[in-house]
């Protein structure tokens, strides 16, 4: 199993869970833009996009909050929710104090 920064819980340890971890950021539906940013600092899947912080994102050239909003978006998409935000709740745009902790839910 791919080791991330953020934990998966063994319940959702299935081959599902590997396929959505290798997914290209193309594939997860990102805008060509914010695609080029995040290969230019070697995010190229998933799984590497969960291992990056907020704080390590924002920090990337042309890339401020409401991109970073999209990107949790896309990864929601995929079954990636943050921890202190449910799926049924609006996303807060707001970036500080804002966890980058995901969980994959079952379906």
């Amino acid at each position: 199993m791919a080791v991330t920064r953020i934990p998966i819980p063994k319940w959702a340890s299935t081959p599902q869970t590997d396929e959505r971890l290798e997914l290209s950021l193309a594939e997860i539906d990102l805008a060509v833009r914010t695609v080029n940013c995040l290969e230019d600092r070697g995010i190229f899947t998933a799984e590497d996009l969960l291992k990056c912080t907020p704080e390590e994102l924002l920090e990337i050239p042309n890339f401020g909050a409401k991109t970073l909003g999209t990107v949790y978006d896309a990864l929601e998409k995929i079954g990636f929710y943050r921890t202190a935000v449910p799926p049924a709740e609006e996303p807060d745009l707001s970036v500080h104090g804002r966890p980058g902790n995901f969980v994959l839910l079952s379906e």
